[in-house]
């Protein structure tokens, strides 16, 4: 039976530098729910996962609140024929937008979304770009829909007779303190929004469908109204006249899909069973589709009968700007055939769950912003905790509604803007997908979805310009961010931990068994011959403190990708003719130097001694060769995040450079 044998230094080696624990309970509890990284590492969730129908209702108080509000858009955009435009938003549903998430689902199944999808399509420095562009679109979205929501239920309040008379003309304090209310609910957890959301929701539906049966027996009972409403139909010009204005309307109507893209961003948070990773995966992956359908289908049945029963009872006068029903047309209906008492019931079932509506967006930014930018180093490594960007997004909401003094107008452009952009973005992914599948139906049926949306998001921007200005200063800030925080984190390790091959650990045991010393040669390889190494060794013997009997180990970073930031380093020995060489991959050749260094330190016992040659160049050419390339003067920088990582000098590798 062969032995193991005993190598100097275990298979794995943590990183040098660990991450702090606060010692105060405060720090604790802010630190205490964390979101993974993009990838299959995300399988670890950072809240107690939830049955789909649970989730499918935090996603549905942004989705399903709309009927707030859509029927009367669809009234005051379309006239007459605004149930003809919704039959094109319920068509474009269900056989468009539906299909075109769950794909989605199954296809970035850690809640990435389409951003997931489209990151491989641009290597290295132009991909992360791209990211972080459509992540701006992304927070313009969803802040927006934060900040908007909120405004809208401020409205809503302020609007009904029973409000007391000092609120009026108090819209913005009254939306900061739904802000604050929103955002205390997620500091206690995502367990706790779910729990909100459910009776929300469900009071909701149900009022909704109280006036909804309501008006279909008004409209029996009173067939003038049914009608008033056919001689309108008919007297809009034949086909023409009832396609156009549908048409003209879509882009707005179209607004009231935004629910699907949070759906997907809140998957690593749907309950799954199986034995293995990937069975919870895949059940994961059919509970999430089962949520997108579900809610598609419920959004359809009521956007049909809403825009029905408003469109033949409500007066047409009423859905112009002052009208009663403008905005609030299902909230007009409930105080016309229900009395006061039941449309003060719509009223605030309407206001709580346009308020809350803010809370799918708040866990889709949760879910998916975190995933990206840490892990870039875009971004301090404690924007993966919970609770501290919950007061981060908080901060920038209340920010945002001050400035547009709580106006639901002046926030509908950037509203658009971003959640059509994610549309188009989504229907892009799957096309390209599609097509890289040789799926020839689904590619022209994707292609065609994606021109609607295109279609869509330019009429918005033509219409509302403002949309597409804010949303470039969204993208403009993370960017900005994005690089200062990558700049900042220059020195960390980046390293994960550090996994030796048998080779290698072999290759440093026998260094310090003939000698008892760990002397180790930086090389950055050429032709990676024989001739190579003897020439560096003989150099470095001459300009470094390099006894003369001393074992030379040889150290290589290959730099694949210098615009990633963190990974696992996988150290691989090599031998070139008696040379003796670990080799690794990794973003930047500095930082990982000086990880393996501290990792050796640390296995062994044996501090190294690592010997470099200056670099020649000017050196502010090699700080941003560094910067961008992940290389530049190495010796000094390998020093600089040695000494940062180790406060104790007599711990510190050595580095030696001459020449």
């Amino acid at each position: 039976m062969t032995e193991t044998p005993e190598f100097a230094v275990p298979a794995r080696v943590d990183s040098a530098v660990r991450p702090t624990v606060p010692s105060t309970g405060l720090g604790r509890w802010l630190l205490q729910h964390r979101v993974q990284p993009a990838g299959p590492e995300s399988d670890h969730q950072h809240a107690k996962p939830e049955a789909w129908w649970k989730v499918m209702c935090l996603t549905g108080v942004d989705y399903f609140s709309t009927l707030s509000y859509l029927p009367g858009i669809a009234a005051l955009a379309a006239g007459a024929i605004s149930p003809l435009a919704t039959l094109l938003i319920v068509a474009l549903t269900l056989l468009g937008m539906l299909p075109m998430y769950r794909r989605v689902a199954h296809e970035s199944p850690h809640g990435q979304g389409s951003v997931a999808m489209l990151e491989d399509l641009l290597p290295f420095w132009r991909g992360k770009l791209f990211v972080l562009v459509l992540l701006g679109f992304v927070a313009t979205s969803w802040i927006i829909t934060i900040t908007l929501s909120s405004a809208d239920a401020t409205v809503h309040a302020l609007e009904n007779p029973h409000v007391p008379e000092f609120l009026h003309g108090q819209e913005v304090l009254v939306t900061v303190v739904l802000l604050l209310i929103l955002g205390g609910v997620f500091l206690l957890g995502f367990s706790e929004a779910v729990g909100v959301a459910i009776p929300l929701v469900a009071i909701f539906l149900v009022l909704n469908a109280v006036v909804v049966v309501a008006g279909v027996l008004e409209v029996l009972a009173e067939p003038v109204a049914l009608d008033r409403w056919l001689d309108a139909l008919t007297a809009s010009g034949g086909f023409g006249g009832v396609i156009v204005p549908a048409i003209i309307a879509f882009p707005l109507l179209v607004l009231g899909l935004s629910g699907f893209e949070t759906g997907v961003s809140m998957m690593p948070l749907v309950a799954a069973d199986g034995e293995t990773a990937g069975e919870r995966l895949a059940n994961r992956i059919r509970n999430t589709r089962k949520l997108l359908t579900a809610a598609a289908l419920i959004m359809s049945v009521y956007l049909i009968a809403t825009s029905f029963v408003t469109t033949v009872l409500v007066p047409a006068e009423e859905f112009e700007p002052g009208g009663e029903a403008n905005g609030r047309a299902l909230a007009y209906l409930a105080h016309e055939l229900l009395g006061e008492w039941v449309g003060t019931a719509y009223d605030i079932s309407s206001i709580l769950i346009l308020w809350f509506a803010g809370a799918s967006a708040m866990a889709g930014l949760i879910n998916i912003v975190p995933r990206y930018l840490p892990s870039y180093g875009m971004a301090p490594e404690w924007s993966r905790a919970v609770r501290p960007v919950v007061l981060v997004y908080t901060a920038i909401a209340i920010l945002v509604t001050i400035v547009f003094g709580a106006d639901v107008n002046a926030q509908a452009g950037a509203y658009a803007t971003g959640i059509l952009a994610m549309m188009v973005s989504a229907s892009v992914a799957v096309t390209i997908s599609a097509a890289r599948r040789r799926q020839r139906r689904a590619s022209i049926a994707f292609t065609v979805l994606t021109l609607i949306m295109l279609y869509a998001l330019v009429e918005n921007v033509i219409e509302k310009p403002d949309g597409l200005a804010i949303s470039a200063f969204f993208i403009l800030g993370i960017v900005a961010v994005s690089l200062v925080s990558r700049v900042s984190r220059t020195t960390e390790l980046r390293a994960e931990h550090i996994e030796f091959d048998e080779r290698a650990r072999r290759f440093v045991t026998e260094s310090i068994a003939h000698d008892n010393a760990l002397t180790v040669i930086a090389n950055r390889r050429q032709a990676g011959d024989a001739a190579e190494y003897l020439a560096k060794e003989v150099e470095q013997r001459g300009m470094n403190p390099v006894p003369g009997q001393a074992d030379v180990l040889f150290l290589e970073i290959d730099v694949a990708d210098p615009s990633a930031f963190s990974e696992v380093l996988q150290v691989r020995g090599v031998e070139v003719d008696g040379h003796r060489v670990l080799r690794a991959d990794s973003p930047a050749a500095p930082n990982a130097i000086a990880a393996i260094l501290l990792a050796l330190r640390d296995a062994t016992g044996v501090r190294p001694h690592c010997h470099f040659e200056w670099s020649e160049g000017n050196p502010l050419g090699h700080l941003f060769r560094y910067l961008i390339l992940g290389r530049g003067d190495t010796a000094p920088v390998v020093r600089e995040i040695i000494r940062t990582s180790e406060p104790d000098p007599d711990r510190r590798p050595s580095i030696h450079v001459g020449g």
